[in-house]
């Protein structure tokens, strides 16, 4: 092992075996049966990777992609099937938060015991009691059993414990944004402690912001496998590419069967009946709970998100340029239609949206069959986080005003974002600070 690595993984492999029934697995194992009864799952298939002292990796991958493994079986929950994993110094990990917990203890009795079981004396626990209890904030119910505890207290003692053990390295796994906004914000300013006391992180999230915030370095897995590491920037644009582009978990070239092509103008195919190809929301993962309604004068049969190169994709880097495009299809004559999108946040408060009356664009009026593409294309300036999408085809028929078809909160899509302001959205100003007026130069005779 190198003597400025903290973490290498060698060529890991991780193979659980599936039964159909619980005999099957007992047979198996009795040697009873003498074909097979089991099927594999490479949950990690060959994966080396390695981590310096001080610095700090991310792992990011779909979800059975192999990240939660990866740091169970670094951290020693989990044993390998084949390769080597070596740690060259203590570890304090943010997985499973109270996995340890005992839940007949009082929540002070579990700090000892957790803080046993990672490695430290009765004598180094009393040490760092004062510093975890104020950290968890939970008053006297620190003396009540934790069975008592509210699911907001369990996680922060639990948090505060893992957090405050002082380790030479850190692993986090989606466990960052734990109880309310001022524990969240608590847990975010002492990551950025440990980052800058120089100590070693490895940290898997979907959060995509944090990643690219917090990250040196990327590692990015896919079905086991991992198909690159590098800048976080370079990796987040990659898995983006990932999740809309990779139906089987693999990149398919230009015209390879499987793969829709791009129709001229950027529209993309259509089957007889005017949908999309390859559906409603194309690559991108469409909400389960849709709410839609309308008259039926029209029908949205395709709506995506795209960055600024023209890449369907729900990832969007803040300050950049992106698209919302809706494909119409007409039923019946409309005079005026309107076509609309709102983006809510994951509380249901509408945050911003338009339409094409609003923005003075002016349509004609459609006839049967009559298929309509709308871009919306703008800066993202919102803050980083989660928002759903809604679209919407209104207008005026027979001079009254209708609800031709809407789409509630049909797609997500992901702001990434490295800095975050007050509010909903970044005003992005231009901030400078001149000093007008000050003390001396402390200059002798002065």
């Amino acid at each position: 092992m190198e003597n400025d690595s903290a973490i290498e993984v060698s060529h890991l492999t991780k193979i659980y075996k599936l039964y159909n029934r619980p005999s099957d697995r007992l047979r198996e194992a009795l040697g009873f049966s003498k074909r097979a009864r089991s099927t594999e799952l490479r949950a990690l298939d060959d994966v080396s990777f390695r981590v310096a002292k001080g610095e700090t990796v991310g792992i990011i991958g779909t979800n059975g992609s192999g990240k939660s493994t990866i740091l169970k079986i670094i951290t020693g929950v989990l044993k390998e099937t084949s390769g080597e994993v070596r740690v060259n110094g203590r570890i304090s990990a943010l997985l499973e938060l109270g996995a340890g917990f005992n839940m007949e203890y009082t929540g002070i009795e579990n700090v000892y015991l957790n803080g046993t079981m990672i490695g430290f004396t009765k004598e180094e626990i009393d040490a760092k009691l004062q510093s975890i209890l104020d950290f968890a904030d939970i008053g006297d119910f620190v003396y009540q059993p934790v069975k008592t505890y509210s699911s907001g207290m369990f996680v922060r003692l639990a948090f505060a414990v893992a957090i405050n053990i002082d380790p030479e390295i850190l692993i986090v796994d989606e466990a960052l944004s734990v109880g309310d906004v001022f524990f969240q914000a608590k847990c975010y300013h002492k990551f950025e402690e440990f980052r800058k006391e120089g100590r070693t992180i490895l940290f898997v999230s979907h959060d995509l912001s944090s990643i690219s915030k917090y990250c040196d370095r990327v590692v990015l897995l896919n079905r086991g496998v991992m198909k690159a590491e590098g800048r976080p920037k370079e990796i987040v644009d990659l898995y983006k590419k990932l999740l809309v582009n990779l139906a089987d978990g693999e990149e398919k070239a230009d015209g390879e069967e499987g793969e829709t092509p791009a129709a001229p103008g950027g529209a993309d195919a259509k089957t007889g009946d005017g949908k999309s190809a390859d559906g409603l929301t194309g690559p991108l993962p469409m909400n389960p709970n849709t709410l839609e309604y309308g008259e039926g004068q029209a029908k949205i049969v395709r709506v995506v998100t795209e960055d600024g190169s023209g890449m369907i994709t729900n990832a969007i880097e803040k300050g950049d340029t992106f698209a919302i495009r809706m494909r119409v299809e007409f039923l019946q004559k409309v005079e005026s239609p309107i076509f609309a999108y709102t983006i809510k946040n994951l509380q249901g408060t509408e945050i911003t949206g338009t339409n094409t009356m609003f923005e003075k664009v002016p349509v004609d009026r459609a006839e049967p069959g009559d298929v309509y593409e709308t871009c919306f294309r703008q800066r993202m300036t919102l803050q980083g986080g989660e928002y759903l999408i809604s679209f919407g085809c209104t207008g005026y028929h027979e001079g009254d005003f209708r609800v031709f078809h809407r789409l509630y909160d049909v797609l997500n899509v992901t702001c990434v974002s490295s800095k975050n302001t007050v509010g909903f959205y970044d005003m992005e100003p231009e901030t400078t600070v001149v000093r007008t007026a000050g003390g001396d130069s402390g200059g002798e005779g002065e």
